[in-house]
């Protein structure tokens, strides 16, 4: 649901309209974005044809959408993640502890804009993406933080809820057993 319906919702649906309580000119520039979206959309139909356009269009969005909530998914939702209520929050603490280091390969790292320093995003989320990697090989700090890999990250995927009880998150599979 969450890798094809989100990207759905989230791209093709919810960022065409602003929130109602948006200034005028974030109003505008979802106008504006839409009109040139439909714009290049119509331009590119005439070109290659609707159909051919709609072919190549919706198979991207749809892998690019779920790839990008994928990358969200796994940096916030992965073995030993820090979570706690608003009393008791740490802001160093979630960043290092609650955003993961997706430790990819370099060619990914590279596609991705070094998105998986995210541990360092929420330390720092003004420094830009090429300056993340630097970063992190000149802070001994963001070096402890535990790695995530690819072949670790898939082990996210059933990590659904959390127990408040033993501070973790678990699979739907566990918390149905405990029922």
């Amino acid at each position: 649901m969450m890798f094809f319906f989100g990207p759905v919702f989230s791209f093709l649906l919810r960022n065409r309209f602003s929130h109602k309580r948006a200034k005028k000119i974030e109003r505008r520039s979802v106008v504006y974005t839409n009109v040139l979206i439909l714009g290049l959309a119509a331009a590119v139909s005439l070109a290659v044809g609707f159909r051919a356009y709609v072919l190549i269009q919706l198979p991207t969005i749809l892998f690019a959408g779920a790839l990008g909530i994928w990358l969200f998914y796994v940096q916030h939702q992965f073995e030993g993640v820090y979570w706690v209520r608003h009393a008791a929050w740490d802001s160093e603490r979630a960043a290092l502890e609650g955003a993961s280091y997706y430790k990819l390969p370099i060619v990914l790292q590279w596609l991705t804009g070094n998105i998986g320093f995210h541990h360092i995003h929420h330390i720092r989320p003004t420094i830009p993406n090429y300056n993340l990697r630097q970063c992190y090989r000149a802070v001994p700090e963001l070096q402890r933080v535990k790695p995530l890999t690819l072949r670790g990250s898939l082990k996210c995927l059933r990590l659904n809820l959390w127990d408040e009880k033993k501070q973790k998150l678990i699979s739907f599979r566990t918390a149905a057993k405990r029922a």
